[in-house]
């Protein structure tokens, strides 16, 4: 029986019914394809800055919630991967020479202006993105003094 071979009213019927069923499948394949481009641009992370409540679970190790600021702990979360180790062309920690030539060359004052600004492969503060410059200057000097 083909489409066009029955009663006028019928094949009305069935020309309707087909191109009902074709709006619906290209309706359903548009609003997949929308809910595809949607996931594909969603973002892929989120920023959480510190005092506000999603910066709660981080492990900031200056406290963000008012807390007391250790120098030892700092060291261990934010100098200590490159520091200890000289990743990168660190300085390490322990090491005394290099750091009584930076201090002759700079002062203390000139390394904790660049441990502020950054420098060489160290990025502006280090890794203690909520490090103040007093903290920095703490930190600065912890790590000197390890090295005598």
């Amino acid at each position: 029986m083909s489409l066009f071979s029955s009663s006028p009213a019928f094949r009305v019927i069935r020309i309707s019914a087909l191109l009902a069923s074709v709006v619906f499948a290209g309706s359903l394949a548009a609003q997949s394809r929308d809910d595809i481009v949607a996931e594909r641009m969603k973002p892929v992370g989120e920023v959480c800055l510190a005092g506000e409540a999603c910066a709660a679970g981080g492990s900031a190790p200056a406290a963000a919630a008012g807390g007391e600021f250790s120098v030892e702990a700092t060291y261990n979360a934010s100098c200590s991967m490159c520091h200890a180790s000289g990743m990168a062309g660190a300085p390490r920690t322990d090491d005394g020479a290099a750091w009584a030539a930076r201090i002759a060359e700079r002062g203390i004052d000139g390394l904790v202006a660049n441990a502020i600004s950054g420098v060489n492969a160290m990025p502006a503060r280090g890794m203690c993105m909520t490090c103040s410059d007093e903290n920095i200057a703490a930190l600065v000097e912890y790590i000197t003094t390890q090295a005598q």
